[in-house]
């Protein structure tokens, strides 16, 4: 077992495992059979009370008054611009909604829902210190999961997103997203994603629950790799400080196209109207000759003429696709243009 802090102290995950051993077999385990990944620095949020749904469909980009008890979906906070300040996923359990956000997010999330909430019977508190995220990833997840008691859960129902000027009943008023959940025995919930099921445990049970699941431990660079080969955006690595929804496909799972105002949703609407985001997010192969070594987070793009076209969000090596990494480019890049990262040779590959 080796924590992500001795190789890179500085990293957003320095406290968790890195790999136990053979990080490529880590990544060869989610693809293929299943693997248990500890995420447990992501924040935690429980609000209670009633009003809890109907203030947060106002505050943030998601569809929320029909949700119901047992669902969980996934949501934004913008900036009066637009731009994306928080990320987070729900669930809802009936009496609490969680929310478990990027590591370091909570305590502003926090402060910012205070701040809005004036007369609202809505109560949010960080209990990042009391909760862990546990990921069970990969196509035999759902046998380990049914080893807690868990009933078998659906796949989640997601909206297309519309085309540009579409009318109202080409959305339905409900999330974008809805995924289905799960209460388990001695607390928590288990949240079934396409890839993935997530697990909120109370950190005292944890060494119970491993021992229910009874997967191997796979390490934080293996989830990585699968995340960056499903082309999946995380707040922080593949966004800055004026990003946009559209710009890192965020309309599909986190934003409702049709509800009502929330802060930041005249820009969303525009952009989308438009249909031309100024920036985009693609995967690039990189040719490792120069470099075997993933360019860090931040490293500009560049274009044949040396101009800066981009910045990578993300980078691996990966068990089969070799060096790749989650880019932000100008929208004006084209997919066969020739790019370089430091030293590396990258090329886009398209969807």
């Amino acid at each position: 077992m080796i924590l992500l802090s001795a190789l890179e102290p500085d990293a957003v995950d320095a406290e968790l495992v890195a790999h136990y051993g053979d990080p490529m077999r880590e990544q060869r385990m989610l693809d293929r059979d299943a693997g248990l990944v500890d995420r447990s620095n992501r924040g935690v949020i429980s609000i209670t009370g009633p009003e809890r749904l109907s203030w947060l469909h106002n505050l943030t980009t998601q569809h929320l008054l029909a949700l119901r008890p047992g669902e969980g979906t996934e949501l934004l906070v913008l900036s009066p611009h637009g731009h994306i300040e928080h990320d987070a996923m729900l669930t809802d359990d009936g009496e609490t909604t969680w929310l478990d956000v990027e590591t370091g997010t909570a305590t502003d999330l926090v402060d910012f829902l205070m701040k809005m909430r004036f007369m609202t019977r809505a109560e949010p508190v960080d209990v990042t210190a009391d909760f862990a995220l546990l990921s069970v990833v990969g196509p035999t997840a759902a046998d380990a999961v049914a080893r807690l008691g868990v009933d078998e859960l659906p796949m989640p129902v997601i909206q297309p997103v519309p085309a540009a000027k579409f009318a109202s009943a080409d959305v339905a008023a409900r999330p974008t997203t809805v995924y289905a959940t799960a209460a388990l025995p001695g607390g928590g919930w288990v949240r079934r994603h396409e890839d993935r099921f997530d697990l909120l445990v109370p950190r005292a049970g944890v060494g119970d629950i491993r021992a229910k699941l009874a997967v191997p431990d796979a390490g934080i660079w293996a989830y990585e790799a699968h995340r960056i080969a499903s082309r999946a955006p995380r707040l922080g690595f593949e966004s800055d400080h004026r990003t946009l929804p559209a710009e890192i496909d965020m309309l599909g799972p986190a934003v409702h196209l049709d509800k009502g105002c929330y802060r930041g949703q005249e820009t969303v609407a525009r952009v989308h109207n438009l249909g031309r985001p100024p920036r985009r997010l693609v995967l690039v192969h990189l040719d490792g000759i120069a470099s075997d070594h993933p360019p860090a987070p931040g490293t500009e793009v560049h274009a044949a003429d040396g101009r800066a076209v981009g910045f990578v969000g993300s980078a691996v090596r990966h068990h089969e696709l070799g060096m790749i990494a989650l880019v932000v480019l100008k929208r004006n890049v084209a997919d066969d243009a020739p790019l370089t990262i430091g030293d590396s040779a990258a090329a886009i590959d398209p969807k």
